[in-house]
């Protein structure tokens, strides 16, 4: 008995292989190419930058269903050029003979013919020296070339986006959605090529109404940069950002990474880009995250500009009609460099914090914020999961003050968990060593944390300098200072295992176990030792010993979705980190401990000189600055 598909349909229930005509070809083509109006304005604005463009200029009605218009000053096209340009797989980008060395934006030869086959397209350009030229293309009907009027450039006006296939309209979201996604891609191509001005308008009954208007960046590439990035993120995030420009096995990463204390409540201020192509890549995106793992809680997120130069033979653009993936051929040294340049970048900031928070300081002493009112920006009391220093009773104060004294003798980590110290091959550090201690000077205001003045509540360090006043959360900053010698001294030995009696085993399914065995050396860098056991088992016979008892088998099975998720895993390594945190916490100056001013001005300026103090090991700022016109200001003075 003969069975038929019921998707395939022909003479007598036969399949039959049919050649599609051209018009549904580029049909079909145009929804993996064109998927709303800001993909049009992508491909056009890509076109006009490969042309040589030093002004781009792109107008949009009804957010961008109606109309699209893209007209830059570039190299333009002759006559003859104009029809190849609306043929599929035809362009100026690349010959075909090697699909690896792509240098332009552009290549596939798809993006026009795709605009033509559903929309009303029409291209006029004119090279230098040469006559203006006409083309139009409707629902993949082509008209001329023919002369025209244009000084120079090209201009293509895209109307009716999807009139030739209506039931695309039906999934467009609203004008101001599709304008938004405008906007963003605008924005991204942007900060890609800051020596191309930009401007962007909305096009409506009363005329044009500029949206974005960018003028080229002269200046060096981070000194265009950076005057690009405060014009299109604010001045708050070049302000409160570090430049990152570091190379490697023969790739770069340039660009600018916001301090952590600067986070975001969700991932929007992210641009990462490839050879100055935006991309959105799941391996870069990771990289960026676990560069932010330990001072970062998980609920915020860092923001970035970020540009990965490489070899275009060593990166492969090729892998999706929209171009906004990409594979690396080593995507390990990738992301290494991500990971060890924000890093560097971050730990040479030292004791930085973001301005934002002397602001939303500054804000929440205004007259109106009080219970009811209109909530402030993020201050350190607002950060997501910041917890009130605990008042505790006198007996408890009494109790602290004994096990604390003589000279700042703070519980040693080794102290809040025995056993670390043999672990980690030699005695933990203590809070603060007696003889750093330097005697209270007044000098010492021309250090950039200035002169401990005060403690208020015994948890708030007052300090003056030259032109104002710092806060600083004693607890919050001093867990930092004990968590980061807790880090550098992990750093210099290896990380010490615990041998299982009785190894544990734990059977996977075949992709699970090739899986986490193809991540087996860098697991044992972190002191899990895992190894084959026949068929899709796994045999774990050593563990962190600073973890104690764990169970294996489920750290196993969070490891793998990790791996699936981002390629690489950090769990156990951030569980390391986590505990090192809680022991720093433990072995950090307590709230409601009362302070001598040499200790307070010791713990000062350990802050100056110690990477990431700036911020806890939450992401939250451990200090505050207030410049003192700003607290004349709150006092009517100025």
């Amino acid at each position: 008995m003969t069975h038929h598909s019921p998707r395939i349909s022909g003479p007598e229930g036969l399949p039959v292989i049919r050649q599609l005509d051209e018009a549904a070809i580029n049909r079909i083509a145009a929804g993996e190419v064109v998927e709303r109006p800001a993909s049009a304005v992508k491909e056009l604005v890509e076109n006009a930058i490969d042309a040589g463009a030093g002004r781009i200029r792109i107008d949009y009605t009804d957010g961008g269903k109606t109309l699209i218009r893209v007209t830059d000053d570039g190299c333009g096209m002759t006559a003859a050029d104009l029809p190849l340009a609306l043929s599929r797989h035809a362009t100026s980008k690349i010959d075909g003979s090697d699909l690896l060395n792509i240098r332009s934006f552009g290549f596939r030869g798809e993006a026009l013919p795709s605009l033509g086959a559903v929309g009303r397209l029409v291209i006029t350009s004119r090279v230098a020296g040469g006559e203006a030229a006409q083309i139009s293309c409707t629902a993949g009907r082509i008209d001329g070339p023919r002369p025209a009027a244009l000084s120079g450039g090209t201009v293509v006006e895209l109307r009716d986006l999807f009139h030739a296939t209506p039931a695309r309209l039906k999934f467009m979201r609203t004008d101001r959605a599709e304008a938004q996604a405008i906007h963003d891609v605008v924005r991204k191509l942007a900060m890609a090529e800051p020596a191309i001005g930009f401007t962007l308008n909305e096009v409506g009954p009363d005329g044009a109404r500029v949206i974005l208007r960018l003028d080229p960046e002269s200046g060096d590439l981070f000194d265009a940069l950076h005057g690009r990035l405060t014009r299109i993120l604010g001045a708050d995030f070049t302000a409160n950002a570090v430049a990152i420009d570091a190379a490697r096995d023969g790739l770069s990463l340039l660009g600018y990474a916001a301090l952590p204390t600067y986070s975001r409540g969700s991932s929007t201020q992210q641009y990462l880009f490839v050879n100055g192509r935006p991309v959105s890549d799941r391996l870069l995106y990771g990289a960026l995250r676990v560069a932010y793992f330990d001072v970062l809680s998980r609920d915020r997120h860092p923001a970035a500009v970020l540009n990965l130069i490489v070899d275009p033979e060593r990166v492969d653009v090729n892998v999706h009609p929209a171009k906004s993936e990409v594979r690396f051929r080593e995507p390990e040294a990738a992301r290494s460099l991500i990971i060890t340049a924000i890093r560097a970048a971050l730990s040479g900031a030292g004791h930085r914090a973001s301005t934002t928070v002397g602001a939303a300081t500054l804000e929440a002493f205004r007259p109106g914020h009080e219970l009811g009112a209109q909530p402030a920006p993020p201050t350190a009391q607002s950060w997501p999961g910041y917890t009130p220093p605990p008042r505790p009773s006198q007996s408890s104060l009494a109790g602290a003050f004994a096990f604390q004294a003589p000279a700042f003798a703070a519980p040693t980590p080794a102290a809040a968990a025995p056993g670390f110290a043999e672990a980690a091959g030699g005695p933990a550090p203590s809070a603060l060593p007696e003889a750093a201690l330097p005697e209270a000077a007044p000098q010492t205001e021309a250090f950039p944390l200035g002169a401990a003045r005060a403690q208020l509540h015994e948890n708030w360090i007052i300090a003056q300098t030259g032109d104002g006043i710092v806060i600083v959360d004693q607890h919050a900053a001093h867990e930092r200072l004990v968590y980061e010698r807790l880090k550098a001294q992990m750093a210099t030995r290896q990380i010490p295992r615990q041998v299982l009696l009785i190894p544990e085993i734990v059977t996977l399914s075949l992709p699970d176990a090739s899986l986490i065995l193809s991540a087996a050396e860098s697991l044992a860098e972190a002191g899990l030792v895992i190894e084959p056991f026949g068929g899709t088992a796994i045999s774990i016979t050593e563990t962190p010993a600073i973890l104690g008892a764990i169970n294996a088998s489920a750290l196993i099975r969070d490891i793998l979705d990790e791996l699936a998720d981002q390629g690489d895993s950090q769990l156990t390594r951030g569980k390391i980190d986590a505990v090192l945190s809680r022991m720093a916490c433990h072995g950090s100056v307590r709230s409601g401990r009362q302070m001598r001013p040499e200790e307070m001005n010791a713990l000062l300026r350990e802050m100056e000189v110690t990477p990431n103090s700036g911020q806890c090991n939450h992401g939250r700022p451990t200090w505050v600055e207030l410049k003192l016109h700003d607290i004349e200001r709150l006092f009517g003075r100025r």
